[in-house]
């Protein structure tokens, strides 16, 4: 999706107390950042204007959040949408932070001493080409990088068909168990399912959203 450039991102940024400017530094230090390094640690990968983890530091005030996108007008808008949720809620911003990275090369910035509890995948881009589709954050390739630092479960949303299949495919291969699967997210029942706006958008033209739950073999 393409976004007007937006002069105000990167400043707002770069004097915002919760934004992580050189992410590779903290490669094995991420829990080392936070007020409470002993919670449980969840990253969000592709964050984008932030209505899921806006939601998600409020949900869950004893675990820390890390959410990364690609593109600083996105992160800023995420950055604008956290402080109004924490005023709104009248807290401090003790649980999040946030940082512009490539995920392609999220070994560079996540080591097995980061223990990520949780990771959270919501509606990523299917790239539904053949020769794209090694970029998507599904793909074998980022699969077995998140295999080294994740400790316990990946959660995954999508409205686009062809990815949720293919990535049925890609967990097992990689070494991954599906714990729980769904091809309709608001019929099922699962109660721990916080909203994002793309998934709004695409339940009113009637998509189906899928869901899934996966978490890394024990290979010992």
């Amino acid at each position: 999706m393409r976004i007007r450039h937006k002069a105000w991102a990167k400043p707002e940024l770069e004097a915002c107390p919760f934004y992580v400017p050189e992410p590779k530094t903290l490669r094995g230090h991420w829990r080392e950042q936070f007020s409470q390094p002993g919670c449980p640690l969840y990253l969000e990968l592709g964050c984008g204007k932030g209505g899921w983890i806006s939601q998600a530091v409020l949900q869950y005030p004893q675990v820390n959040l890390i959410a990364l996108d690609i593109k600083n007008e996105m992160l800023g808008l995420a950055k604008r949408k956290l402080e109004a949720a924490y005023a709104a809620a009248q807290q401090p911003a003790e649980n999040v932070k946030i940082a512009i990275f490539n995920i392609s090369y999220i070994s560079d910035a996540f080591a097995p001493e980061d223990r990520v509890d949780r990771i959270y995948i919501n509606f990523c881009n299917p790239w539904p080409r053949p020769k794209h589709k090694k970029r998507r954050l599904t793909h074998p390739r980022q699969l077995m990088q998140y295999k080294a630092f994740l400790t316990g479960e990946l959660w995954f949303k999508t409205d686009d068909d062809e990815l949720f299949e293919e990535t049925l495919e890609y967990l097992p291969a990689c070494g991954y168990r599906i714990t729980y699967q769904t091809r309709d997210l608001h019929a099922s029942g699962f109660a721990e399912n916080l909203e994002t706006e793309h998934e709004k958008m695409f339940t009113d033209e009637g998509k189906r959203i899928k869901f899934l739950i996966a978490q890394p073999e024990d290979e010992t």
